[in-house]
Formats: structure tokens, C-alpha cells, sequence
């Protein structure tokens, strides 16, 4: 059972099974390679990984079955993050639930380099 102490990152693990060979998530890298270029950030947040398969059980036991995206960061305390992120509300939490969100939220909130594009 996941306990929302901090924020929570759902990632879907490297090197699934899908389409009859092994295959990983771009976005979900893209959020993974963010994490390595700023590695403070990694101490400050719960991950949970999540099969290739639907239903994914913690994310749809948390934000429900419609909210099955990964990447998907699940914020403790949204105050503040809307000025450089989309957020969304599902099941009464606050999500960001694509890469570029995600990594708006990290500059904003950890003082990390912007997305390029942004």
C-alpha cells in the first residue's frame, strides 16, 4: 500500500515485455534521465513501478482506472506548482501525468533546468 509521505513517481520499469520483444517507455526514460542530471531530487520522492499491463494495481487503487499514464507524479502539496505545471485532480490528489508537466514541476520546485520548448 503506497502512503503519501512526499510525492510519488509512477514509472513504468525498463525492459517490459510488449509487442513480442523488450521495450521501454520514452517518456518515462525521459523523467528517469532527469532524475540522474539532478539526483537530490531522487531523495525527495517515493517511485513505484508499474507493469506494461493494464489495470497498473497502485496507481489505479490510488487516482483510478482512468488515470493509468506513466509517468505520473502524484503531489503531496500542489501550493504553488500550477504557475509552471498543468495539474490535475483525480480521486482528491493532485497528479502531473506527462513528461514535460513533470519536468516543469521539478524546475519549479527544485530549481532545475526548464524542459526545452518551455
Amino acid at each position: 500500500m503506497i502512503s503519501l509521505d512526499r510525492d510519488t513517481l509512477f514509472l513504468l520499469a525498463p525492459g517490459f515485455e510488449d509487442n513480442d520483444r523488450r521495450e521501454y517507455c520514452p517518456e518515462c526514460a525521459e523523467i528517469w534521465g532527469v532524475l540522474h542530471y539532478y539526483p537530490a531530487i531522487l531523495k525527495a520522492l517515493d517511485i513505484v513501478y508499474q507493469p506494461i499491463a493494464r489495470p497498473r494495481p497502485e496507481l489505479s487503487r490510488l487516482i483510478g482506472e482512468e488515470n493509468q499514464n506513466c509517468p505520473t507524479l502524484v503531489l503531496l502539496d500542489s501550493a504553488g506548482a500550477a504557475e509552471s505545471a498543468t495539474i490535475k485532480s483525480a480521486n482528491g490528489v493532485s497528479i502531473l501525468d506527462n513528461a514535460k508537466d513533470i519536468g516543469k514541476y521539478f524546475a519549479h520546485r527544485y530549481g532545475t533546468a526548464f524542459p526545452r520548448g518551455d
